[in-house]
């Protein structure tokens, strides 16, 4: 019907009505819930919280804000809002503020439609440029958000800085008949978060100087982390009591739910040339190592611990295989435990650590957190090597520990290629025979060596066996003869 359309006689002719934004949202939306759409795709974990508190919202016609801590999806949500709007609108043709041709609000707009009446041209207008996004910073300027007078403007057309053609639109207007949406609204000087207030209220704009208020039509949605509220600034009293609705958004709650975002967000799939295998146990361990920080003594919690970092850790732990399926021109690899240490980078730029934590040092905290990591999933597949033996009961593990406690030692380098990593790990007494017996699931042939290599893990993160890492090389000992392990130099009750 758009592209037929070009003026106001033929809009009105086709039964066209003016909506408000957030009626044309609430209906698009009741729409989209009687036909069973899927509202936020590859939103994750949020569809008994925060998903229906934000219809809601949008059904009781309300702006919304969204708290939560650094990566919950909080601006990607917002900006799927889009998808909520009508494809297409009409405009007046050369608004700025896109005003609706039967309803303006802008002198430009009311001014033509008088001169041309219905012949007044249309433009159609995408639901992509409907959507206005402002990053709060400090220097943010009430010019930027609402607009200014112009002087070089009125001295150039020789108009009176009373006409309302020397206005300098911001942002806001801009959006009209939009989303218009504010993020880490915290870091907004409280002096500019005022000028929201008559936004937020009475839906209109006032431009400095000028004396008119322009009614303006929007959506409008806020981001921030609560702990922004002390760390950098906070939200005035008046225009948190003008935002209707406050959603808390979080982390992911479950395995599998946290295991999908990762797949989806990581760039896991790499050359068709050299294919990475991933067991599953390996990538419960990375969540593992979100869920271990998000609790850690050593971590900021009211930082938070971001996904951004499972997915930047994934990345990591993929390419430290890539590179050494390349440099040993192995065309099929599968991830090994020294490659899980390659996130260690991913992990430390993303930490928040506390006082105690900067004393440790973040490389060591770190390794820490996925040492803890590898021994709570570990658990969940394998006899807990810590758990007491009954006097009848055989120690699934006391074979291997007996080989270290021999002499022998194993040694791991991070660029072996399959065939010498495989030998070494052939070499320790009863760890195959041991991975086969104590595994709960049916072995992928791919599979046997990486839980060979997280059982030998697992049984120094426990203190069963020493470890030494040495440049590119990890050495596994006896652990009366290797005090020196990586994760033990930190008090931690599960090692006493």
């Amino acid at each position: 019907m758009h592209e037929k359309i070009k003026n106001i006689g033929q809009l009105k002719e086709s039964g066209w009505v003016s909506k408000t934004i957030k009626e044309e949202l609430r209906s698009n939306l009741i729409e989209k819930i009687q036909k069973g759409e899927t509202l936020f795709p590859g939103i994750l974990g949020y569809d008994k919280t925060v998903i229906p508190q934000i219809q809601h919202a949008i059904l009781a016609r309300h702006d919304i804000i969204l708290l939560g801590l650094r990566g919950q999806a909080k601006t990607r949500i917002l900006r799927m809002l889009v998808f909520l709007l009508d494809e297409y609108i009409p405009v007046v043709k050369g608004s700025e503020i896109n005003d609706d041709p039967l309803r303006p609000i802008s002198g430009y707009a009311k001014e033509l439609i008088a001169n041309q009446g219905d012949d007044t041209p249309v433009t159609w207008l995408h639901r992509d440029f409907r959507y206005g996004e402002k990053l709060a910073t400090p220097d943010t300027t009430v010019s930027d958000l609402i607009g200014d007078i112009d002087p070089i403007k009125a001295a150039s057309l020789k108009l009176s800085l009373a006409s309302e053609d020397v206005i300098n639109y911001g942002l806001i207007p801009r959006t009209n008949r939009g989303i218009f949406v504010i993020n880490e609204l915290p870091d907004l000087q409280p002096r500019i978060q005022v000028a929201l207030l008559n936004i937020m209220q009475e839906r209109d704009i006032q431009i400095r100087g000028f004396n008119i208020r322009i009614p303006v039509d929007l959506f409008m949605a806020f981001s921030a982390n609560p702990e922004d509220y002390t760390n950098r600034g906070n939200i005035i009293t008046p225009l948190k009591d003008r935002i209707d609705a406050q959603i808390i958004t979080h982390y992911p709650k479950e395995m599998d739910i946290a295991l999908q975002i990762t797949e989806q967000e990581a760039w896991v799939h790499r050359d068709e040339n050299s294919k990475i295998h991933i067991p599953r146990i390996f990538r419960e361990i990375l969540e593992n190592v979100a869920f271990e920080a998000r609790s850690s003594e050593y971590i900021d919690q009211k930082s938070g611990v971001s996904t951004r970092m499972t997915i930047t850790a994934m990345e990591q732990v993929l390419s430290s295989a890539e590179r050494r399926s390349i440099l040993n021109n192995d065309q099929n690899t599968t991830l090994r435990i020294t490659d899980l240490y390659a996130m260690v980078p991913a992990l430390t730029g993303k930490l928040e650590l506390v006082y105690e934590g900067e004393q440790e040092g973040a490389v060591n905290v770190a390794k820490h957190i996925i040492g803890k990591a590898i021994k709570q999933t570990f658990r969940s597949y394998f006899p807990d090597p810590q758990k007491r033996i009954n006097e009848n009961e055989e120690n699934p593990y006391q074979k291997i520990i007996d080989w270290f406690a021999s002499g022998n030692r194993l040694e791991v380098h991070e660029l072996q290629g399959d065939k010498e990593y495989q030998k070494s790990l052939d070499g320790v007494a009863g760890l195959s025979e041991t991975v086969k017996k104590q595994s709960s699931d049916q072995l992928e042939k791919n599979e046997l060596y990486p839980l060979m290599d997280l059982m030998i893990e697992a049984l120094h993160q426990n203190s069963k066996i020493g470890k030494d890492d040495l440049d590119e090389t990890i050495s596994y000992t006896d652990m009366l003869g290797s005090m020196l392990g990586g994760m033990s130099d930190f008090d931690d009750e599960e090692y006493s």
